[in-house]
């Protein structure tokens, strides 16, 4: 049999996060496999009818199973299985080495580089006149009391760019802090808790160095768990779109960025070693009245995903906007009223019906920042022309 040469991490085999993608050679149907980590550099090409192979390689089905349920010849799946090995789609050793050798890289370069915020310009004149530009558009949305944190997108910044100049627009005034706390979203990684960047983020206006003082303080008191998953933070961009509106309102300002789970998924925990957002929570509030001086916090957020692109099987209508607006202002009152528990609540009665993301940095910032009040400040969709997908966002302020 072709499977029993196979080595042990193939005999049931587990694929890494990957992102499909639709194209044709010569006429034919194909299906293109990236790495949004970009371990892999190549793409790696597929026939369209293949796909149900790769569906398969779950990490819970064995290689000869794979090949009885897709009517897949044996031979052609251990060939399969032994290209995407090589490159390294597949958990195992090559994956392992590709991964270390990335973590190490980009700890010693001690900042990650350019991705998503790249689109915001190529010169840092030309970056700040765009973001110049989108302010003088927005209008003010004149507080009278300091802003402790903001709720803004990270929708790209075609889409995005009104509910990040809303909600960044009082700190252009804003004195510098001493640092700023970016939650974001888990969205292609493997972590199921919080996970901590060590390192600085670059976008086209320079660097945002990590703040390292509470940084090592945090991994002191939360263990290695907390950063195990560090190479998460490459493939996401959530964290990354807001470092350009951070520079222009207070410079090259430290950062603690963490990517927050979906506390409506039950954490794994395999290990005993991540961390859960109260005992990041509990641990950051700590540490950060233990180091002093002055922190803002951003809670990166998109609200709703509904159409085709997420899994829904009709275009967007008018009436799917209506209805997800409705939707979205019945969850965004939960959460103006201050009560993160209540929020989550809400959002697991109604199994999260339009699939946000932000749920888990959302609830974490509230109990970090404990506002007096929070205000909503805009609300948005954007939608493609087709209604293929529907994306919405808001920009809220903590008070």
């Amino acid at each position: 049999m072709p499977f029993s040469d196979l080595p042990e991490h193939l005999l049931m085999p587990a694929l890494r996060q990957f992102q499909p993608f639709g194209l044709k050679k010569k006429g034919n149907p194909y299906v293109g496999l990236r790495d949004p980590f970009m371990l892999v550099k190549e793409t790696i090409v597929i026939p369209a009818q293949a796909f149900s192979v790769i569906q398969r390689i779950d990490g819970e089905t064995t290689a000869e199973a794979i090949a009885k349920s897709t009517g897949a010849p044996p031979e052609k799946v251990v060939e399969l299985l032994k290209r995407l090995d090589s490159v390294g789609l597949l958990w195992g050793p090559t994956s392992k080495k590709l991964e270390a050798d990335a973590v190490t890289n980009l700890k010693s370069k001690g900042v990650f580089p350019i991705r998503s915020s790249g689109s915001l310009g190529k010169t840092p004149e030309e970056c700040r006149d765009q973001i110049r530009q989108w302010f003088e558009d927005t209008e003010d949305p004149e507080f009278d009391t300091p802003i402790k944190a903001i709720v803004a997108p990270h929708l790209d910044y075609d889409r995005g760019w009104p509910n990040y100049a809303s909600a960044y627009f009082t700190w252009q005034e804003t004195e510098t802090p001493d640092r700023v706390v970016i939650l974001g979203t888990n969205h292609f990684g493997n972590g199921d808790g919080v996970v901590l960047s060590t390192i600085g983020h670059t976008s086209p206006l320079g660097i945002c160095p990590s703040d390292s003082v509470v940084i090592d303080k945090l991994e002191e008191r939360l263990g290695k768990g907390v950063t195990i998953d560090f190479i998460d933070h490459t493939a996401e961009h959530s964290i990354e779109l807001h470092v350009p509106w951070l520079q222009y309102c207070f410079g090259d300002v430290p950062i603690v960025a963490a990517l927050i789970p979906n506390p409506l998924v039950e954490m794994i925990n395999d290990d005993g070693e991540r961390t859960t957002i109260d005992e990041f929570v509990h641990a950051l509030r700590d540490i950060l009245q233990e180091v002093g001086g002055t922190t803002l916090f951003v809670s990166s957020a998109d609200l709703s995903h509904v159409g085709k692109q997420f899994g829904e099987p009709r275009p967007v209508d008018e009436q799917r906007q209506f209805d997800v607006e409705r939707h979205d202002r019945e969850m965004m009152a939960k959460y103006l009223e201050n009560d993160a528990d209540e929020f989550v609540a809400a959002m697991k009665w109604n199994n999260n019906a339009t699939q946000w993301c932000s749920i888990g940095n959302m609830s974490a910032t509230l109990k970090l920042v404990q506002p007096d009040c929070v205000e909503l400040i805009d609300y948005r969709q954007a939608i493609d022309d087709k209604g293929f997908a529907l994306v919405s966002s808001c920009s809220m302020a903590l008070l």
